[in-house]
């Protein structure tokens, strides 16, 4: 019996990765001689070199027959390994928060226009926020969002929410990039954003930001709990935690400046 055939995006992909595996064992090298070693016809290589030239994968010497791999593959590689040390650092911090206090935690990172959790603890109580890892959410309705945003220049918030549409999900949810960009002015000024009832009735969430080697806001952490477990005067208590797990993830990946508590 014939074996099946491939459909044609796997084989594709097939070929880019042997494409980039050759490279990478060899740091430049000529389309006759990579086509020969992955027996594709040169034109295939050649077509599949040219657009991977264009995503900044590849770069080809001048007016020479030769490529070579980009850094863009090791920039790829460092971001994954960044939010892998991410999560294993916020994850001892948002466990010491989660004993003190038996709420939700969450740690979101900005993806495009909206906010994406990539790690939670669940609360200990019966009554709590349901989510999951890989949610997304909006950034204008989430405390999260909000510390995501209020380091970055306005253009950069405009341009990033242009697409967005503000949907009312409760009563005191914010309707424009406006509103929005007057809180973040609070937000980047006392160090902490909060979700007061904006993206679920009942529900408020206090975050605070976590810094990369650089000084960029990478992520927020945030503990969530239901309106009636809230008690205002516990707020400042809330928050120093949260300051003080964003301040030793930050200093962990090398951000030794985090704002004063």
């Amino acid at each position: 019996m014939d074996k099946p055939t491939q459909p044609e995006s796997v084989s594709s992909v097939l070929k880019v990765f042997s494409i980039l595996q050759a490279l990478g064992e060899q740091k430049n090298i000529g389309v006759s001689e990579l086509s020969q070693r992955l027996m594709m016809s040169k034109a295939t290589t050649y077509r599949f070199l040219q657009t991977m030239k264009t995503l900044g994968y590849v770069t080809q010497e001048e007016e020479a027959d030769r490529y070579a791999l980009t850094l863009k593959l090791f920039e790829l590689g460092a971001k994954s390994l960044e939010y892998v040390d991410l999560i294993g650092l916020a994850d001892k911090e948002m466990r010491f928060i989660s004993e003190q206090t038996n709420e939700a935690l969450h740690l979101g990172a900005l993806d495009d226009d909206s906010i994406i959790y990539i790690h939670k603890i669940d609360s200990n109580y019966s009554l709590r926020m349901q989510s999951r890892i890989g949610r997304r959410n909006p950034l204008y309705s989430t405390a999260i969002g909000k510390v995501l945003l209020a380091e970055r220049e306005q253009d950069f918030i405009r341009d990033t929410l242009s697409r967005v549409t503000f949907v009312k999900h409760t009563e005191k949810t914010l309707e424009n990039t406006d509103q929005l960009i007057a809180e973040l002015t609070l937000v980047k000024e006392q160090h902490y954003a909060q979700d007061n009832q904006e993206q679920e009735p009942g529900l408020r969430c206090i975050a605070t930001p976590i810094y990369d080697r650089f000084g960029t806001v990478i992520a927020g952490i945030s503990i969530s709990l239901p309106t009636i477990r809230f008690d205002e005067d516990r707020l400042s208590y809330y928050v120093g935690l949260l300051h003080q797990a964003g301040k030793n993830v930050s200093s962990q990946l090398g951000f030794k400046d985090y704002p004063s508590l």
